[in-house]
């Protein structure tokens, strides 16, 4: 299975497809620079495979590189940057 990660601008949120089946996303609201995670979701017949934290990691990457900080109300993804302190400084 391939596992591909999109940005969906339109959505406001970063989705991960395992071939062409939309397996989870990371969802945001958009303020200025601060992109507020509200929601980390992966479909019941996805879990387990390791996939939200791809999600989560392409999302923070993502974020800063396009020069956003984060605010994680998701807590899964507060749960991803306290284990993974380099993303710490996205933290707004």
């Amino acid at each position: 299975m391939a596992n591909r990660i999109e940005h969906n601008t339109a959505q406001n949120r970063f989705e991960i497809y395992v071939d062409d089946a939309l397996a989870g996303y990371a969802d945001y609201v958009e303020t200025g620079t601060v992109r507020d995670f509200g929601h980390t979701v992966t479909e019941p017949e996805f879990r387990g495979q390791g996939l939200a934290g791809q999600i989560v990691k392409a999302a923070l990457d993502t974020t800063r590189e396009q020069g956003f900080t984060v605010v994680p109300s998701c807590s899964y993804i507060a749960k991803y940057i306290e284990t993974h302190p380099e993303y710490a400084d996205l933290v707004a």
